[in-house]
């Protein structure tokens, strides 16, 4: 499981035990999350599918759903073939270079993503409350800008954050008490303090996923606002509808990541290990699995576009 160097051993596979405490019920928890997976590759692929074909689609909301959909199966696929690897076949090794990759790529991802949801519920701010100023205020180029610095700002962030973890010395213990591999749990497999990882880990959560949470929360407050002062009942209705599917989203997002992300870090004795496993396999594979069905199917342009779309592949056959 190691390899010697001159001094000490270091970590060349890690493994990953699965649901601790719940091994017995593998097979029975991977039910669920192998349809949850099968629906958000399914979902998002044909999102982005319809979406980069259609070009009368190549809109600002509909850009940003698109580099969504991306993420979502990027991020989906990251973690979920791993995890149902253990749950089929007890195939619990993953060398620690693997490890530390899909680490890297799940922080990656949700601190890119984080900046996305931002930038839809700015987008849904100026659709509804400065209508008229949609078209010169959220330009294709702005949209490609803003999705240009959230992948800069993202990756500065996370090869910082791995930068600081590769230093640490890994010879002792291999054994990660999850199913996929995250920040602090490879760290805690250092024989060294991490103080400075645990510390830098929370003040980047701060400074981005937490201001990022706060922008749209004051963007929703302010459509909230601006949708009460609509005069017509159906438009306030299908504002609210719009709004709450996509509120909905957002919590389901950020709420069991931040769980996850404090209890892994200040209350791992104090829970079962079991509960919190699940939640963080639930923030891996929900969001992806319902964005294309909240953002997509509930959008009427993109319902017409999929209609189409099937329409043709059947004149076809």
């Amino acid at each position: 499981m190691a390899a010697a160097n001159h001094t000490s051993f270091r970590i060349v596979k890690c493994i990953l035990v699965g649901v601790e405490g719940l091994e017995d019920a593998h097979i029975w928890l991977s039910i669920p999350f192998c349809s949850m997976y099968i629906i958000a590759v399914v979902g998002n692929g044909l999102l982005l599918f319809i979406i980069v074909k259609e070009r009368s689609l190549h809109q600002p909301m509909f850009l940003l759903l698109a580099v969504l959909a991306g993420m979502d199966l990027v991020f989906c696929t990251t973690t979920m073939p791993k995890t149902l690897s253990i749950f089929w076949f007890d195939a619990k090794e993953i060398a620690f270079e693997a490890c530390v990759t899909q680490m890297f790529l799940i922080h990656y991802i949700f601190v890119a993503e984080s900046a996305i949801l931002l930038a839809m519920a700015y987008d849904r701010y100026v659709a509804i409350c400065n209508p008229l100023q949609y078209n010169t205020v959220l330009t294709p180029t702005r949209i490609a800008k803003f999705v240009v610095a959230a992948a800069v700002r993202a990756f500065c962030l996370m090869v910082s954050l791995l930068i600081l973890l590769l230093r640490l010395p890994f010879c002792g213990p291999n054994v990660l008490s999850h199913t996929f591999c995250e920040h602090i749990g490879i760290a805690r497999l250092a024989c060294a303090d991490i103080s400075v990882d645990n510390w830098y880990g929370l003040t980047v959560a701060f400074l981005t996923t937490g201001t990022d949470t706060v922008l749209i929360a004051v963007s929703y407050v302010l459509i909230l606002r601006a949708v009460f002062r609509l005069p017509s009942k159906d438009a306030r209705a299908k504002a609210l509808g719009t709004c709450g599917s996509h509120v909905i989203v957002i919590l389901m997002f950020y709420i069991p990541t931040f769980f996850s992300f404090f209890v892994y870090r200040f209350f791992v004795n104090s829970m079962p290990r079991a509960v919190h496993i699940l939640l963080a396999n639930i923030y891996a594979i929900v969001p992806p699995m319902l964005n294309p069905i909240i953002y997509g199917v509930k959008t009427k342009q993109i319902r017409e576009r999929m209609a189409l779309v099937f329409l043709q592949a059947r004149k076809q056959r």
